[in-house]
């Protein structure tokens, strides 16, 4: 019998991207192996970058804050507001930020809640631990929380807190309040008064005393929080950008080595491995690896960089499909996981999809490309809660947007956003605000920190972004733009209303005058 091998063996000489691959009686060359091998490591080096991003991005706004002089502990506070003086992805005007890095290595912490916040902890490698404040467990009301570290294994309350635990020993603690009247300063005394950590002492909230009469824990002193350093962040020229050149791979290597190993799945560390970052080994690449890594960053900068100003429709990144209409949104294809989109909230309750079973790898990279933070509370199907966001990188004729130009947008009446809504312009390059004359690129349904936008007479209103303010347009409804420089939009709904979600209100394109 004769069998028919032709799908089965390998030539002696195979076309690749590496050139002419020779294998002769089977046996690669030595310079045909050597070129595999090339092969292999550059592919590795794009899978660092891809899937090493979210890591990269929370490392480097760590950095920032620490050359900032905004220790662990410390909180990074917007008292005014964030403005364009400070590189931070997709940051808003609209709200009050407070930042801060905890470090559990030393053992578990203790955080009491400001109310009324929209709050999010995240772990280093921006993996949702848990949302504070409106979306989370205190409904935002406020309250204890306790976060552990992956090492600790000593005991943890049974009631008096809420318990999470962390897979890093560093955790980042983002939180937004809203404006009352228009004015921050309630918001920022609140937090200022309501926000306090400790070092947790086990054996005091959460344990019965029975349990030490028991033998079980020890018996502890209730903790004393204590109120952190405030930072004033508003006008703070800070950085938390991410470098697109090989200095991504040596941030890389120190977000790697500042946790343990187990604080990364294998799969993804795998490749990162591949490409000469290991936990516990120095990073030293020889010239050969360097220029890999040289060009495997550029390449995978611009993969990024084209699905996340350029999705395929494919992407499924399309806020809506068929209209022709270029409003995205990079989480609702995967969910804040990026692999399973949220359910849907019905008459007869959650109607969860599918789990794909499949990391959808190019969203997740793509949203930390050009935002900070995760949660669910960012793509739930959920009205009247939290804040829902779109962004155009494009105009109705899918060119990108100019500095030098002059566009309009009109939203319709019946804004979704019950509290309020707002739209911010960022540069392309480093994807915070954009700089201009104006402190705060940005216009919405607040008098503050710009006026409020004003609306026609049919309720619909109408937005300029133009380098010089167009005549007869009122400061409101005109933000400036920079000649030389891209820029992009997001549009973002606070408490969205089922307009937003049904998608029966829907703006204009972002259009050339």
């Amino acid at each position: 019998m004769t069998y028919d091998l032709s799908s089965y063996t390998t030539p002696a000489e195979v076309m690749t991207e590496a050139g002419t691959l020779e294998f002769p009686l089977g046996v690669p060359t030595v310079e045909s192996a050597d070129a595999a091998y090339g092969v292999a490591d550059r592919i590795n080096a794009y899978q660092a970058y891809v899937n090493g991003y979210p890591a990269v991005s929370l490392w480097a706004a760590h950095k920032g804050f620490l050359a900032a002089g905004i220790e662990d502990g410390d909180v990074f506070l917007t008292s005014s507001l964030m403005d364009s003086r400070s590189l931070f992805l997709t940051a808003n005007a609209d709200t009050v930020y407070f930042w801060t890095f905890l470090d559990l290595s030393d053992g578990p912490m203790v955080m009491r809640a400001p109310e009324r916040t929209l709050s999010i902890v995240d772990d280093m490698w921006w993996r949702w631990i848990t949302d504070f404040g409106v979306p989370g467990p205190d409904r935002g009301h406020g309250g204890l929380y306790l976060f552990a570290g992956p090492d600790y294994d000593g005991p943890l309350p049974s009631g008096g807190y809420h318990v999470f635990r962390s897979r890093t020993n560093r955790i980042s603690v983002i939180g937004r309040a809203f404006l009352e009247n228009d004015d921050p300063a309630p918001a920022v005394a609140r937090i200022k008064e309501q926000l306090s950590f400790a070092r947790y002492a086990p054996g005091g909230i959460g344990f019965p005393v029975g349990t030490f009469l028991q033998g079980h824990t020890p018996l502890g002193q209730v903790e004393e929080l204590a109120t952190p350093r405030f930072v004033e962040g508003s006008g703070l020229a800070i950085s938390t950008i991410i470098p697109v050149d090989t200095t991504f791979y040596e941030m890389l290597n120190e977000a790697i080595q500042a946790e343990p190993a187990s604080a990364l799945d294998p799969e993804i560390a795998a490749p990162i491995a591949g490409a000469g970052i290991r936990h516990g080994l120095d990073f030293a690449p020889d010239d050969r690896m360097r220029g890999i890594l040289e060009e495997a960053a550029a390449t995978a900068n611009a993969v990024t960089r084209s699905v996340a100003f350029r999705p395929r429709e494919a992407e499924g990144f399309s806020f809506y499909p068929g209209t022709g209409l270029h409003w995205t949104s990079p989480l609702f294809a995967g969910g804040y996981s990026f692999q399973t989109p949220p359910p849907l909230i019905t008459a007869n309750g959650l109607e969860p999809f599918p789990d794909r079973g499949a990391k959808l790898n190019l969203a997740r990279a793509s949203f930390f490309y050009l935002a900070t933070g995760i949660t669910p509370a960012m793509c739930m199907n959920l009205t009247g809660m939290g804040s829902q966001y779109i962004g155009a990188t494009m105009d109705a004729n899918g060119d990108g947007l100019d500095g030098g130009r002059h566009y309009t947008v009109t939203l319709p009446d019946g804004i979704p956003g019950a509290a309020f809504w707002s739209i911010t312009l960022y540069d392309n390059q480093t994807r915070s605000m954009l700089v201009t004359d104006q402190r705060y690129p940005r216009a919405g349904s607040q008098s503050y920190p710009t006026p409020a936008a004003v609306p026609d007479p049919d309720g619909s209103i109408t937005l300029h972004f133009s380098p010089s303010q167009p005549d007869g347009v009122v400061d409101g409804n005109w933000v400036q733009t920079a000649p030389g420089d891209g820029w992009f939009a997001i549009l973002r709904f606070y408490s969205p209303t089922k307009a937003y979600f049904d998608k029966s209100w829907q703006p204009t394109d972002i259009t050339p005058v």
